[in-house]
């Protein structure tokens, strides 16, 4: 058990599905190296077959027993897709522009398909996914190498890349696939929640570059900032998929609004609502209700009196105060250590593999 917990909320009333952060985590970790199948942050459309296809049916995570449910390792090619890239060179001399290999499956393949009849009732909306940091991690668990720890000071979950020996237990055994194979050094890579900028007081590449606001950072012990008022307080940021039994430590904000359904007269259906509440408790549990009866309320509290904190926390005026790091506090940690350098993990950055590869600029405490 860690001594604090970092976590992340994420408003999906606000998502625009713009990928902004997919790109945001691509160019920074898993552009090159085996890693380029790799999106430790993807945003999926929903109902959708996700990214590895189908990976809500792929087991893994914990039974109401707490024992470790058997899980499938997913198929690079099949599951995840190939990437590819266009001939853009070739252009210029008259040639068509084309794919390198021929595309089978990847990322957002379904990208805004939804479901339903258009349009009188179809709707989708968008969730994006990175690793939970789980207080009880299933990849943790699977593996036999203790490879796979969390961080104690803030939760962090890491693979250590001198003890991983690429037995992928750890993929079985994540029920969010969120832990990936690299055929290229044949060890196990996963979100890193950008704990390397998250040191000095900056929030992760994907939250920072997120255009709609959508996500909020830190600690769930931090009773004045925005994600424990939005998971404790006003109890409206949900894990996803809790039923897998990790205690996931990424939390949703879920779709309140959506346009109504029409009749076959084209008329609007009063009080309709084309997310399907049993979808939203598939994905959020039963507490979904109260969360979304809290929004409702919160809205119209608003309204009626122009005040509501919720709502004020929800509109994330500056986009700055989304992040409360406290960076003193791995100050203190590294002080307390009689460290001179920020106090990036030693088991992680100790790894041979990482070597050269990581170039993580890392500043001095005066």
């Amino acid at each position: 058990m860690s001594k604090r917990q970092l976590a992340m909320v994420m408003d999906l009333n606000k998502c625009i599905g713009c990928q902004t952060c997919t790109v945001a985590c691509k160019t920074q970790w898993t552009n090159r190296n085996g890693r380029e199948y790799m999106y430790w942050n993807n945003v999926e459309t929903y109902p959708g077959t996700g990214y590895p296809k189908n990976w809500m049916e792929l087991g893994g995570g914990f039974d109401a027993a707490g024992d470790l449910q058997a899980g499938v390792v997913p198929n690079i090619e099949a599951d995840y897709g190939v990437p590819w890239d266009y001939n853009h060179d070739e252009l210029q001399f008259g040639e068509q522009l084309k794919p390198n290999v021929d595309p089978t499956w990847g990322p957002n393949w379904d990208e805004d398909e939804g479901t339903g009849n258009f349009p009188s009732d179809n709707y989708f909306f968008y969730i994006p996914r990175i690793c939970n940091h789980c207080t009880n991690p299933g990849c943790l668990s699977a593996c036999p190498r203790d490879a796979i720890f969390k961080r104690d000071q803030d939760g962090v979950v890491l693979v250590d890349l001198d003890r991983c020996q690429g037995y992928r237990y750890c993929i079985a055994g994540c029920p969010y696939k969120k832990i990936y194979f690299n055929p290229k050094i044949s060890k196990s890579e996963k979100c890193i929640l950008c704990f390397p900028r998250v040191e000095k007081g900056l929030p992760p590449a994907c939250a920072q570059q997120c255009v709609g606001r959508i996500r909020f950072v830190g600690f769930l012990d931090d009773e004045e900032g925005q994600v424990y008022k939005l998971v404790h307080k006003y109890k409206v940021a949900l894990p996803l998929r809790s039923d897998y039994g990790t205690q996931p430590n990424v939390y949703y904000v879920p779709p309140t609004e959506a346009p109504p359904k029409f009749d076959a007269e084209g008329r609007v259906i009063e009080g309709s609502n084309r997310v399907p509440i049993e979808e939203l408790e598939k994905l959020f549990g039963k507490e979904v209700h109260q969360a979304m009866k809290t929004l409702r309320e919160e809205k119209e509290k608003r309204k009626k009196t122009g005040e509501s904190e919720l709502m004020d926390i929800l509109i994330a005026y500056q986009h700055s105060e989304m992040f409360r790091l406290d960076q003193d506090y791995y100050q203190s940690i590294a002080k307390k250590q009689g460290l001179s350098l920020a106090p990036i993990d030693n088991r992680y950055m100790q790894g041979k593999n990482t070597e050269n590869k990581y170039k993580f600029k890392v500043v001095e405490y005066e």
